[in-house]
């Protein structure tokens, strides 16, 4: 599941990025009526390119998230403010509420 977020986040930036992980400790997922959510914040591999690094720099720190409908794979749902909302994923209307209270608000 990592992987496949992951992938789905790096084909849609720009410039792509190839060489990123999920930063340790900020991963969740979750369902709800068949359509799985995820969220999480991302850092550079070995190998990441200048340019990689630098679109991480910017916009790593914040969370993304991510949505998987039956028949459709992982798409980019949404992104925190800046600066994040207190109220964490919460301040996300498009991930259902029991998720976030699941998911701590994605407060590691």
């Amino acid at each position: 599941m990592k992987a496949n977020v992951t992938t789905a986040y790096g084909k849609q930036s720009q410039p792509p990025l190839r060489h990123i992980t999920p930063v340790k400790g900020t991963f969740y997922y979750g369902s709800c009526d068949g359509t799985f959510y995820a969220g999480t914040r991302f850092q550079p591999t070995p190998g990441s390119t200048e340019a990689e690094q630098v679109a991480l720099q910017d916009d790593g720190s914040a969370m993304k998230y991510f949505v998987d409908r039956p028949g459709t794979g992982w798409t980019f749902l949404a992104s925190d403010t800046f600066p994040a909302s207190p109220q964490g994923c919460a301040a996300i209307p498009r991930i259902p509420s029991h998720l976030t209270t699941l998911w701590n608000n994605c407060r590691p």
